[in-house]
């Protein structure tokens, strides 16, 4: 079974030097991951944040969850990530999509996949220090010398998640529904395979909000926008695909559903989310008591996930982190097992360490 690793994301509305405290002690509570949205449009920039993240943090990997091929030329963003990564010593890591929210606040449309993967292959080398050809001109970044940041594809439908397999150190998916990650994970290891690659050496990453709380009328409230947001994709899939081509599943709650305000992408008890019903809010996100946190992300677990990305814009954000920290993450490392097995091994009691003796003196 994968390890499960933890992290979080920040929309990056928030005063930075509150980002930079929750970035702390999501650190010491077990997480081993910190991602921001990168919609410039929307929100605050990625990259001066990133550096006061990675100056106040020792092990965390620090990323954009997702930037895009399209808003930034790739020679600023692999110096932009270069940069990052002598300061943070190596743990930067880089989360790429199309281009949603960045694009369509700008009335674009996203790009292409075959744009993304020379994007990545460009991206890659330059961080490398190796030389591209930049519009017929020989390209490169001397200085760079921090390490190639591992690179995270996101994606929903076939396509995208075959050239994640095909080129990406790890996938992001948006969504904590098993039976829709268990259809996108089949077309990633297809990528994997026409690419000669081993499947089982790409990370597999669910993204989404939680709530904690056993009043389900409450959580549900706190993430309903989080379909709504995915639902950007759903409908881009739905003029792509064949209906048949796509489980319903995936697009049968959108089918009706009245537009969507990017002024108001990933905020709570926005309108854009009223479309949303429970069984889908349920489905998508991660509701209910710690047991029903834990069962989930086990099920998640059990189909090869390897990373739970809190999706960290809810409110109430410190409490989340702790929450998770407390008694979610040490189910997961092993801790909580340990104490367990240390109980029954002795009934439940601890046992005193024998008395120390006093050595007997030596003869003369």
């Amino acid at each position: 079974m994968a390890k499960m690793d933890f992290g979080i994301t920040f929309k990056s509305d928030l005063d930075v030097r509150r980002e930079v405290k929750i970035a702390m002690q999501a650190e010491a509570a077990g997480f081993g991951y910190v991602w921001s949205f990168d919609s410039h449009v929307l929100w605050q920039s990625v990259f001066p944040r990133f550096a006061l993240w990675a100056w106040n943090t020792k092990k965390v990997h620090i990323g954009t969850l997702v930037t895009n091929p399209v808003v930034r030329d790739v020679t600023v963003c692999a110096s932009d990530f270069a940069t990052l990564q002598r300061i943070s010593k190596g743990r930067m890591e880089m989360g790429i999509g199309r281009g949603d929210s960045s694009r369509r606040r700008l009335g674009k449309k996203p790009t292409t996949m075959a744009n993304l993967e020379e994007f990545v292959d460009q991206f890659r080398k330059l961080t490398a220090g190796e030389h591209i050809d930049y519009d017929g001109v020989d390209t490169y970044l001397s200085w760079a010398d921090g390490g190639v940041p591992p690179v995270w594809v996101a994606g929903y439908g076939p396509i995208a998640l075959r050239s994640a397999g095909r080129i990406a150190d790890g996938v992001i998916l948006q969504f904590a529904d098993p039976y829709l990650i268990k259809w996108c994970l089949q077309f990633v290891k297809e990528g994997a395979e026409e690419a000669g690659r081993d499947y089982s050496q790409i990370k597999i990453m669910a993204c989404a909000p939680v709530w904690i709380s056993s009043d389900l009328a409450v959580a549900r409230e706190r993430v309903r926008w989080f379909p709504a947001l995915v639902s950007n994709h759903v409908v881009d899939l739905l003029k792509r695909y064949p209906k048949e081509e796509l489980p319903k599943e995936l697009y049968a709650y959108v089918e009706d559903r009245p537009g969507y305000d990017y002024l108001h992408h990933a905020e709570v008890g926005s309108s854009n989310a009223r479309f949303v019903s429970d069984e889908i809010t349920d489905r998508y996100c991660i509701v209910g008591s710690i047991k029903d946190h834990i069962a989930k992300i086990e099920e998640l677990q059990s189909l090869g996930v390897h990373q739970f990305n809190i999706y960290l814009m809810c409110g109430d954000e410190e409490k989340q982190v702790a929450a998770y920290g407390r008694s979610v993450i040490p189910h997961f490392n092993g801790k909580r097992r340990t104490v367990v097995a240390a109980k029954a091994a002795t009934n439940g009691k601890t046992r005193k360490p024998p008395a120390k003796t006093k050595a007997a003196p030596k003869k003369r």
